[in-house]
């Protein structure tokens, strides 16, 4: 039997298993409950219902988006070309959702919340993109100029998640770069 500390984070790997395996439609509270080895009525317990632990799903994948969209930047020369890391943070961002395609839709979905730690941490991982695009500023506003290499990455990353499109297609990846150029010029 699970100390009741552990429980909260042992039905939030059961989601992650879940999500990876099934997608969104094997997220019920009973089945996490059953893969986490804890009363059904543990979920309800600890996160106050099925949309609170989704929350706690999406702060644990948004964490984890974090880390690695860090992670590829510190592979970066710190003077390398601005372009490099501002493509270095857009490619992990884009084989994430690649990965974890059942996650990062669980993870967007769960947006706008009322759950402030969630909210902090999307935003927490948003600035990492939104930082890299500050060279490429010069004499015009930022935030046009950030949301659209976050639209752009995005949509990018929404449209390689689930299909493979054929070499020629004007959306794979190795196509990104071009239109990052482009968008940043």
């Amino acid at each position: 039997m699970p100390l009741r500390g552990e429980v909260p984070q042992l039905l939030i790997s059961a989601g992650l298993s879940l999500l990876d395996e099934e997608g969104t439609p094997g997220l019920t509270l009973r089945r996490i409950a059953a893969r986490a080895g804890v009363s059904h009525a543990a979920p309800a317990h600890h996160f106050g219902g099925l949309p609170g632990l989704r929350d706690a799903i999406a702060t644990h994948g948004f964490r984890s988006f974090r880390h690695e969209l860090v992670t590829a930047l510190e592979g970066v020369p710190a003077d390398a070309d601005p372009f490099q890391h501002l493509l270095t943070v857009n490619l992990a961002y884009i084989g994430f959702a690649r990965r974890r395609a059942a996650l990062f839709r669980l993870m967007f979905d769960q947006l706008p919340t009322e759950d402030s730690t969630l909210r902090e941490i999307a935003r927490a991982t948003y600035v990492v993109l939104r930082d890299r695009c500050t060279p490429f500023v010069r004499d015009r506003p930022a935030a046009p100029l950030q949301t659209s290499v976050w639209s752009m990455t995005h949509g990018f990353a929404m449209l390689n998640m689930d299909q493979p499109y054929p070499p020629e297609s004007p959306v794979q990846v190795s196509s990104y770069e071009d239109a990052l150029r482009l968008l940043v010029g």
